[in-house]
């Protein structure tokens, strides 16, 4: 008998019970819509759109995929906007354009 004989290999995935992943999907959303308030203020913003995205992709194969597609367009959306708008601050800062900064350095 041949004792080198394997058994095949199986995929083994992560079984979430479906409520899991509507969950996350409604969360996408909610993200999503409070990140295209937040992009105003990217340090805010960055880190609630990336969590809103995350959530959305995960919960792509669900029955709320719907919700999990609009809370990933908003997040994707918002993040666009928080790095022009982080960029926009760092390039007047930078450059002292900024009124604000200059005030408080002129003193």
């Amino acid at each position: 008998m041949d004792q080198n004989i394997q058994a095949p290999i199986q995929n083994v995935t992560e079984v979430l019970p479906q409520g899991a992943l509507e969950s996350k999907a409604t969360k996408s959303l909610i993200l999503g819509i409070i990140g295209m308030v937040a992009w105003f203020i990217p340090i805010i913003g960055f880190p609630i759109q990336i969590v809103g995205l995350v959530f959305g992709i995960k919960s792509l194969h669900s029955t709320k995929s719907g919700r999990a597609t609009a809370g990933i367009v908003l997040c994707v959306i918002g993040l666009v906007f928080s790095t022009i708008n982080a960029g926009i601050g760092a390039y007047l800062g930078a450059t002292g354009q900024y009124p604000q900064i200059n005030q408080m350095f002129s003193r």
